[in-house]
C-alpha cells in the first residue's frame, strides 16, 4: 500500500491554505528546491558550460523521459522531454498528418483544451493542403471516427468537466478506420493510471507541471510508439533532433528514435526541477492513488451537494468516468472561487461558470476535503462571494 503520510512529506504547503489547484500547478517539493540550488551552484555556478557534458545536461531530456514512461505506460526509450506542451501538439500533430497523407480530417472535441485547438487551426492554415478540423461533442467522438478521417487528437481527461475519454477503445476505433491517435494527457500523467503501450495510441503529448509537480512553466513531453519512431518526419527539425547536432551540418539529418522529436536546447533548470519532482513518486502504486483519488473526490462531491444545493454538478457523478478533479458551475463562479481563495481555499475557475477542484492523494486527504466544504458552505450559505471585490477579473483565473 502507498503511504500517502509519507509522500505528502515531500511537499511544501504553506501553513492555513489548503491546495485544491494540483490540476493546475503543483506544489512546490521540497526536493526541487535543493536540487536547484545545487545546479545552480555547483554545475551552472562552478562547471560553467562544462555541465553540458560532465553533469548529463545533455541527456536529461531522454533520461527523465524515462521516468515519466513509466508514469504513462510506456517503454523506455519512447518518451523525450523538452519545449511547452503547444509547441509539442503541433510536433505530434504535424507527423501524425504525414502518416496519412490521403486525408484531411482532425478530429476534435470540445472538451478538448483550447490551446490544441489553436495549434491545429494554426497547423492547418500553414499547410494549406485542404486539411479541416472537425469538433463534435465529446460524447458523440466514437460515432465520428470513419474513413475520412487522418488523426484523432484528443485530450483524455477533460481540462473543465473532468470527463475521462476511454483511450482503448477509440484507439481501437481509430485504428480500424485506418486513422491515427494523438493524445494529450495533461490532465492524466500523475492523476490516474495510464497505459499508452496497452492502448496502443500512436503518439501522445503531455504537461509535466500539473500532477508530476515539475513547477510552472515545466517542459512537457512527447510519446511516439515505436513502429512509428523511425519513420516520423518531425516537422520542428531543430538541431538537437539532428543524429549529430554537433557536426553542424547544413542540411537536416532526422536522429533515431524518439531523439528526433528533440528540437532545441532544453531546459535544463526546469529539467532539473523536474526530475527532484519525480523522486516523489518511487514507491507510488497508481492503482492506490486511483482508489484515493475517486474516494476524495466522492466525498467531495457528496458534501457539497448536502450543504451547497445552489451550486450544480459539473463532472461524472461515476468516479470511474472522470480524472481526478472536480467541477461545480454557479453563474458566479468566478467571485465564488476568489472568496474561497481568501480564506485559502486554492482551487480556479474555468469559463463560462466553472469552479474546479483538484484532489491529489499525495498531499491531500479526508481533513482537507472536509475543511474546504466547511468555507465553501460558510461563504454559499451567507453569500460571501456577493463583492465588487470578488468580482474584479485577475489575468489568471
Amino acid at each position: 500500500m502507498t503511504d500517502f503520510e509519507k509522500t505528502r512529506s515531500l511537499f511544501y504547503l504553506p501553513e492555513g491554505v489548503i491546495y485544491l489547484d494540483g490540476n493546475s500547478l503543483g506544489p512546490l517539493p521540497l526536493a526541487a528546491r535543493e536540487r536547484v540550488t545545487r545546479l545552480m551552484t555547483d554545475e551552472w555556478g562552478q562547471l560553467l558550460i562544462k555541465g553540458w557534458n560532465k553533469a548529463g545536461w545533455m541527456t536529461m531530456p531522454r533520461r527523465i523521459g524515462d521516468r515519466v514512461a513509466k508514469l504513462v505506460g510506456a517503454a523506455e526509450g519512447t518518451v523525450v522531454m523538452g519545449d511547452t506542451l503547444s509547441i509539442k501538439v503541433y510536433q505530434a500533430l504535424a507527423s501524425a498528418l504525414e502518416l496519412v497523407p490521403e486525408r484531411k480530417v482532425v478530429l476534435s472535441d470540445s472538451g478538448n483544451f483550447p490551446s490544441d485547438l489553436y495549434m491545429a487551426q494554426g497547423l492547418i492554415g500553414s499547410l494549406g493542403k485542404g486539411h479541416e478540423l472537425k469538433i463534435v461533442e465529446p460524447e458523440e467522438v466514437d460515432a465520428a471516427i470513419d474513413e475520412t478521417v487522418a488523426v484523432v487528437m484528443l485530450t483524455e481527461v477533460d481540462y473543465r468537466t473532468g470527463r475521462l475519454h476511454d483511450m482503448k477503445a477509440l484507439t481501437e476505433k481509430a485504428h480500424a478506420a485506418g486513422a491515427i491517435t494523438v493524445w494529450d494527457l495533461a490532465h492524466t500523467a500523475g492523476a490516474l493510471p495510464v497505459d499508452l503501450s496497452g492502448a496502443d495510441a500512436d503518439l501522445a503529448i503531455g504537461c509535466t507541471y500539473k500532477y508530476l509537480n515539475g513547477g510552472p512553466g515545466a517542459p512537457a513531453f512527447i510519446y511516439v510508439a515505436p513502429r512509428h519512431a523511425d519513420k516520423l518526419r518531425p516537422a520542428l527539425s531543430g538541431w538537437l533532433g539532428h543524429e549529430q547536432p554537433f557536426a553542424f551540418d547544413l542540411g537536416y539529418r532526422p536522429g533515431s528514435g524518439i531523439d528526433r522529436m528533440r528540437v532545441g536546447t532544453p531546459p535544463i533548470i526546469g529539467l532539473a526541477a523536474l526530475d527532484a519532482a519525480l523522486d516523489a513518486w518511487d514507491g507510488v502504486d497508481m492503482a492506490d492513488l486511483r482508489r484515493q483519488s475517486i474516494k476524495l473526490c466522492d466525498l467531495f462531491v457528496a458534501e457539497v451537494e448536502k450543504r451547497c444545493p445552489m451550486l450544480n454538478l459539473g463532472s461524472p457523478r461515476d468516479g470511474t468516468k472522470r480524472g481526478s478533479q472536480i467541477s461545480f458551475l454557479h453563474d458566479e463562479g468566478y467571485a465564488i472561487m476568489q472568496a474561497l481563495i481568501a480564506r485559502g481555499v486554492i482551487g480556479d475557475f474555468r469559463a463560462p461558470n466553472a469552479i474546479r477542484f483538484g484532489f491529489t492523494p499525495l498531499y491531500i486527504g479526508e481533513a482537507e476535503v472536509l475543511g474546504a466544504v466547511d468555507i465553501l458552505e460558510d461563504i454559499m450559505t451567507n453569500r460571501l462571494w456577493d463583492t465588487a471585490e470578488y468580482r474584479q477579473r485577475a489575468l489568471v483565473t
